[in-house]
């Protein structure tokens, strides 16, 4: 007979830490998705993804049982990537010259119409994942929450522990400096 997810808490908070395994195999396809969402390599998704384990293994008493047990967890999943972004931002510095062909091409287009570039370009979202890999932690974390997994405001601010005030704030930020991103990728395309 399987056990619910309260009753696994509760073993695993009593010392029964093989407790804990059922519910990261029932959850980690979803922990490692969201962390494809803020790093690139699959090494880092595999770090990250092991340190919303050990988190949530370590703070499992901090769970109330008042949401579901998902809830809590992507809370800490969404934390832990912003974390990440925080502590290995790199420099992201390349060149912008260096577009592919279908990139520049897609950028000329959006550039002269932008309603009629094709949003469903591979070009775009190659593009769209150099754009956001130049941009800050809190405005890479605000536009992949907002733009790319469209969750409203308010669940943006319950998972990240901002208010919804600023999470606007960040937003209209973020977008910004996304313009700012592709004004200068444009620029630096023909220089």
């Amino acid at each position: 007979m399987e056990r619910t997810e309260a009753e696994l808490i509760a073993a695993v908070l009593r010392g029964d830490a093989a407790s804990f395994e059922p519910l990261v195999l029932k959850h980690s396809p979803r922990v490692f998705a969201t962390a494809r969402r803020y790093a690139r390599r699959e090494s880092e998704v595999e770090d990250i993804a092991q340190e919303v384990w050990l988190k949530a293994f370590d703070k499992l008493r901090s769970f109330r049982g008042e949401a579901p047990f998902e809830h809590w967890l992507m809370r800490l999943a969404v934390r832990t990537c912003y974390d990440f972004l925080r502590n290995h931002q790199r420099n992201r510095e390349s060149a912008f010259s260096d577009l592919t062909e279908p990139e520049g091409q897609w950028l000329e287009r959006f550039l002269a119409q932008p309603e009629t570039a094709d949003e469903n370009a591979e070009a775009a979202r190659l593009l769209v994942g150099r754009a956001l890999a130049k941009l800050s932690p809190p405005a890479r974390l605000v536009i992949t929450l907002l733009e790319i997994e469209d969750r409203p405001v308010k669940e943006i601010a319950a998972l990240t522990g901002w208010s919804v005030p600023l999470v606007k704030v960040r937003a209209f930020r973020a977008r910004a400096e996304l313009r700012k991103i592709l004004r200068q990728m444009a620029l630096d395309k023909y220089l």
